[in-house]
């Protein structure tokens, strides 16, 4: 089964993780949303869901701010050359749709294939924020709650320093 929103919020709740949520109109890029969540703390997040050409999918999360090279990022992270997966691919494996993605749909990706990958300055901003599923909200979660949530989903972030891939 697929959790929405509602369901990652009882999700939260059930592991006692405090978070904030702000509705706003739907965003599908971080130059969108830069002046709605200027007002909203911590780290705000660009999310991209990527594979190589054998079919190793990677989903980055990394700080709105940060400039990916994402020409090089294979080098680093030991991929074949990545390219952004397609919707279908999206919706099937995390549960989301363009727009929406974020490493909360990790919730959803039950069979552990997806590599997650998370932008250095995003791993040292507390609070972080993330859609909650949907692109038409914005959720605040602290940093250890972010780990948390993590190690509930059986992930442990691969942190990479995107700026040394200049």
């Amino acid at each position: 089964m697929t959790m929405h929103s509602d369901d990652l919020f009882a999700l939260f709740e059930e592991l006692n993780i405090p978070v904030v949520t702000n509705h706003h109109a739907p965003t599908f890029t971080v130059e969108e949303g830069r002046d709605l969540k200027a007002s909203m703390p911590g780290g705000h997040s660009k999310n991209l869901f990527m594979r190589d050409k054998a079919g190793q999918i990677v989903l980055i999360s990394a700080h709105a701010d940060a400039i990916l090279k994402l020409n090089k990022l294979h080098k680093v992270i030991g991929t074949g050359r990545l390219s952004f997966a397609p919707a279908d691919l999206m919706e099937e494996v995390l549960g989301v749709t363009p727009g929406s993605v974020t490493a909360f749909a990790l919730a959803n990706e039950t069979a552990k294939n997806v590599r997650f990958i998370l932008e250095r300055t995003l791993a040292e901003s507390d609070p972080l924020n993330f859609h909650p599923l949907r692109n038409d909200m914005t959720t605040t979660i602290g940093r250890a709650d972010f780990d948390r949530f993590l190690a509930h989903t059986g992930r442990t972030p691969e942190v990479i320093d995107f700026s040394a891939l200049v």
